[in-house]
């Protein structure tokens, strides 16, 4: 149990009278300062240096805009923006709404945000931004680049998700909390001298960047190597916009199914090429049934919780990043024995437009956790969970998820019984391994890539935290 003493004047310092341990840590220890020191006369407020500035999207008629929201995601390890969905007036999510420009600063508001501090130096007029981004734009007496950078130090990021966030479940922490930390005054010739070093830095890092193949192309290029896959004629007949088929084809799948994206050129062309080079399905190696996970209220969360709930958004990035999942109450846990992960489980989404199809193998024997009902697990024998989870990432498997899926818009779902029916390669285990280790060793090589870009980062981090102290 944690325990702190505060009077009626410390509570009066939040106008909605916070009381919580984390929040009165902070102010009582620290004073509004994330880097330590303690000095008002050579500090400054963050609402004296930045300026909110909101300006919502002017969505023009017959044009289409890249919509960005915080995901992870959708960035790449030297901060650009390498992902968005492709947004218009008439179809766009409320919350995709600002417009940005060059003279701007980003930061999530989501407690544990894995999206970076964004600023940018070209034309972003073809961009909209959700309102889980807090923008703001800096005083022309601070260079912009050097602030951002600031706002990128681990120590001020702890400072937001350990102190000042707020709720359960989806936590943020509030506009006016982060205007109110303080950091150190910076003559702007420093400011500017330091953004000279670091930019030679960046260039390394871009270079780095240039260099790196993302896992998914490296997962492509080898199955489509060892099982003989024509691409180039995959893409061609995605391309293709028109169907031609008999009352009979409609009566070949027992939902008689009419659309146009089950019964695609791409999708038929995916679907006969697995069925040829297999007799398998994934329900002939399934060592239990595969199963929906379990609904959860926000009663249930715990943020000192032992578990975690494994949510799509936690497998977004193919993995299950147990930094950004919520932590359950154990009486929660303990009431849910059959819908509890294991080592070498796979989760897969079964909903949401963004993530249906999305897979993460569980890899930690220590991780204990619920996954969500919005998920599916499937627990395999006889097989390697490895190489079955490299085939899930295929674009030839990851086809067929878009062909099966059912619903419109945001609302779709695909479902255990579709997937236990869906082809698996039938090769020994021996084939398996081998395939998995040339994948291995290919993703291997690109982590050196990502560590000597973290590297880099550290040495921007270390320029910045020694102009401000």
């Amino acid at each position: 149990m944690k325990i702190f003493q505060a009077s009626f004047n410390d509570f009066a310092k939040d106008d909605e009278m916070r009381f919580d341990f984390k929040f009165h840590q902070f102010i009582n220890e620290r004073n509004w300062f994330p880097f330590g020191f303690n000095s008002f006369d050579s500090s400054i407020k963050l609402k004296d240096i930045l300026k909110p500035e909101y300006i919502l999207c002017k969505y023009d008629d017959d044009k289409t805009y890249k919509g960005v929201s915080t995901n992870r995601s959708n960035f790449d390890v030297a901060n650009e923006i390498i992902s968005f969905s492709v947004v218009s007036r008439d179809e766009h999510p409320g919350r995709i709404k600002y417009s940005v420009n060059q003279n701007h600063i980003l930061i999530s508001s989501l407690k544990g945000a894995k999206s970076p501090v964004l600023f940018f130096e070209t034309d972003m007029s073809e961009y909209v931004f959700s309102n889980g981004f807090y923008i703001f734009k800096p005083q022309k007496s601070w260079n912009k680049k050097f602030l951002a950078y600031i706002l990128r130090n681990e120590q001020l990021k702890e400072i937001l998700d350990t102190n000042l966030y707020r709720g359960i479940g989806i936590s943020t922490y509030k506009e006016k909390d982060f205007l109110k930390l303080r950091i150190p005054i910076v003559d702007v010739e420093k400011q500017n001298e330091v953004v000279n070093i670091i930019a030679p830095i960046e260039a390394e890092i871009k270079n780095l960047k240039s260099q790196i193949k993302p896992d998914l192309e490296i997962i492509n290029e080898i199955f489509t190597k060892e099982f003989g896959w024509d691409t180039a004629k995959f893409d061609e007949l995605k391309n293709i916009h028109l169907m031609n088929i008999t009352f009979i084809d409609f009566s070949n799948n027992i939902d008689n199914r009419f659309s146009f994206k089950f019964h695609n050129k791409a999708g038929e062309y995916v679907s006969n090429i697995l069925k040829s080079q297999t007799s398998k399905r994934i329900k002939d190696y399934l060592a239990e049934d595969i199963t929906l996970g379990k609904s959860i209220s926000p009663t249930d969360y715990d943020e000192n919780g032992e578990q975690y709930y494994v949510s799509m958004a936690d497998i977004k990035n193919w993995c299950f990043e147990e930094e950004e999942a919520k932590t359950v109450s154990q009486s929660y846990f303990d009431a849910t024995p059959n819908k509890r992960i294991a080592i070498n489980d796979i989760i897969m989404a079964r909903s949401g437009e963004g993530t249906i199809g999305k897979v993460a193998i569980i890899d930690n024997e220590e991780n204990e956790a619920v996954y969500a009902d919005f998920t599916m697990r499937i627990r395999l024998k006889d097989y390697n969970p490895i190489f079955a989870y490299y085939y899930f990432r295929t674009d030839f498997f990851q086809y067929l998820v878009y062909t099966h899926k059912k619903g419109l818009g945001n609302n779709t779902n695909i479902f255990p019984s579709q997937v236990r029916e869906l082809p698996i390669p039938e090769i020994s285990l021996a084939e398996q391994e081998k395939i998995v280790n040339a994948i291995k060793s290919e993703t291997d090589m690109q982590r050196e890539f990502d560590k000597k870009i973290k590297e880099k980062k550290e040495e921007i981090n270390r320029l910045i935290y020694d102009a401000i102290n």
